[in-house]
């Protein structure tokens, strides 16, 4: 659950500093760039949180020994 908060947490950073960038310099190829941005780090944090398991997030090794 804590993961999940900090995850939030830094995606609003991140949003709170590209509309601060937006706002300030208002033009049309930045917000491509910021609109990109924070598509490419919705999907890291997806693909990241759906690759994790229980067993990687509490420190235990689960790999075979052959």
């Amino acid at each position: 659950m804590m993961d999940r908060i900090m995850v939030l947490c830094a995606y609003g950073v991140l949003l709170c500093f590209l509309g601060i960038l937006i706002w300030h310099v208002p033009r049309l190829d930045l917000g491509g760039i910021a609109l990109i941005t924070l598509l490419l780090a919705a999907v890291d944090t997806v693909h990241a949180s759906r690759g994790r398991n229980e067993s990687e997030s509490s420190g235990k090794d689960t790999r075979r020994m052959r």
